[in-house]
């Protein structure tokens, strides 16, 4: 036996939703364990565009309940977490041209009262009208709504095509989507959770008022059970758990593309396609431009999902009808995939696919309840609903801050100060990298150091070994890849030859 306690829930899968919600149930005093097969949010959780947002395209769909919710989750989000995420205004650049051959509600609607209309067309008062409902719906307190731009003059317009003259500023926000599961993770654990990585769940099965967890490192024992697969949440279901399901998942093929950097302000873009889709193209790591996504149907969760050369070439053309200067396959210095796991509501596309979640409980036995579909800004709301549907506990995770981040969302450029101060070879970059990482704890990673040198051995890009040694004992990191492309993004720095020299050394510290 791995454990001869029977814990109140055992949670299968940790990416962002497993984690929030063990962040939630240990909060109201559960006893807990956690099993990830691989690294936390080493799958869909880590392979987001990185955005807390409402979902603007959505309201074209009419998924206002979604929408809403959504937009409530951003600022309570932004306040728990203001190291890993910060608000970001997006540019919606318009022409009058404009055409998109989509088929939505709102197309149809438009299309059946106002045939007047030229087919293709999204007026500018139609966008004007959902971006107003996006100002609105959640209610904001930190985010600045929408404003008009004139491209000709505005600095946002310099690298745009002379056919757009206008745009419309919103607000969303950022989120380092990978930090966010471990931090969630961390909590958790500190709250009392048993978390448990590269651990894969071979079997799980009723026997008597308790399920029986047989996994790698042992069996263990639960009154209730959580199947927070993502991915894999049906195979879950039928092969590890032997349960039958009407629900089902759609799989989705999300991949995105990093070039050098494209432009030099700090917002965002918000590209409509004349295929009906949406791409964003987003400040990125300082130094880069992240483009994306795509939608495409995946068949197998077990087949790493890897971007085809048609999907990086289909998002450097959708963002090069909008920049002067072309985007080529040259100007791409990185891509990541993730397969998103939407519910299957029998949409013609994957575009189309809804966004929202269900959860199923089934309690015909020791309860266990399923994960399908989600986005990562409605995780915490996910959570709640998913103990309340369980009748576990109260609700308390609302504006209470994860590790490092118990400051506010306008102090950040303080906080940055004072660590330069206080650690005086700390260059500018270096600092505010740090901070956005890791928050109040970053004066911890640094402990006593005098100089660069007290931090131990110098990996480039301002990696140390002390960062290292943090995120090994502190934050569930084994290997390079969860260093480089998960705690951080410092591989996009680094030689291939740097990045072997990070995996050797985990490798051997850990022995």
């Amino acid at each position: 036996m791995a454990d001869d306690k029977v814990y109140d829930l055992f949670i299968i899968g940790g990416g962002i939703n497993g984690t929030g919600i063990a962040r939630d149930a240990s909060g109201r005093g559960l006893s807990l364990a956690l099993a990830e097969a691989g690294d936390l949010g080493g799958a869909t959780s880590s392979a987001s565009t990185k955005l807390f947002h409402g979902g603007l395209r959505y309201l074209e769909f009419f998924e206002f309940g979604l929408v809403k919710s959504a937009l409530k989750e951003r600022e309570v989000l932004l306040k728990a977490m203001p190291h890993i995420s910060w608000p970001m205004r997006f540019v919606l650049p318009y022409a009058p041209d404009m055409r998109f051959d989509s088929d939505t509600p709102t197309s149809r609607l438009l299309a059946k009262v106002m045939p007047w209309i030229e087919k293709g067309r999204r007026p500018a008062w139609l966008i004007r009208l959902g971006l107003f409902m996006y100002d609105n719906l959640g209610g904001r307190e930190i985010l600045p709504g929408t404003k008009t731009l004139d491209l000709t003059t505005a600095p946002e317009g310099k690298g745009l095509k002379s056919r757009f003259k206008m745009a419309y500023e919103y607000s969303d926000a950022w989120v380092e989507d990978a930090r966010l599961v471990m931090l969630n993770a961390r909590d958790a654990e500190a709250r009392g959770a048993t978390i448990l990585t590269r651990t894969a769940v071979k079997q799980a099965s009723r026997d008597g008022d308790t399920w029986r967890i047989e996994t790698e490192g042992g069996t263990y024992r639960a009154k209730a059970l959580v199947n927070a697969g993502g991915p894999w949440v049906a195979d879950i279901l039928t092969g590890v758990m032997r349960q039958n399901s009407k629900h089902a998942i759609r799989l989705v093929r999300g991949s995105h593309i990093v070039t050098k950097r494209l432009y030099d302000h700090d917002k965002a873009y918000f590209f409509q396609g004349s295929d009906g889709r949406i791409i964003f193209a987003i400040p990125y790591e300082q130094d880069f431009t992240l483009i994306g996504t795509t939608d495409a149907d995946h068949t197998d969760a077990d087949v790493k999902p890897q971007i085809s050369d048609t999907e990086r070439d289909y998002l450097c053309a959708f963002a090069s009808e909008y920049f002067e200067k072309p985007v080529t396959a040259e100007d791409v210095v990185w891509t990541y995939s993730g397969v998103r796991p939407l519910y299957d509501d029998g949409a013609s596309s994957a575009t189309a696919a809804t966004r929202d979640y269900v959860l199923a409980l089934d309690e015909n036995g020791p309860p266990v309840l399923s994960v399908f579909g989600g986005k990562i800004t409605t995780y915490r709301k996910l959570a709640e609903q998913a103990l309340a549907k369980m009748g576990l506990g109260e609700a308390w995770t609302a504006g209470v801050p994860l590790p490092g981040g118990d400051f506010k969302v306008a102090d950040v450029p303080k906080l940055r100060a004072k660590l330069a101060a206080d650690y005086p070879f700390l260059d500018e970059r270096w600092a505010a990298r740090l901070i956005r990482a890791y928050g109040l704890e970053a004066w911890d990673v640094l402990g006593d150091a005098k100089a660069a040198t007290d931090l131990g051995r110098d990996f480039g890009a301002t990696l140390t070994e002390a960062e290292l040694r943090w995120m090994m004992a502190r934050e569930y990191a084994v290997a390079g890849d969860d260093a480089l492309w998960r705690r951080t993004k410092l591989g996009l720095r680094l030689s291939v030859e740097e990045r072997a020299a990070v995996d050797t050394w985990m490798k051997e510290a850990a022995t």
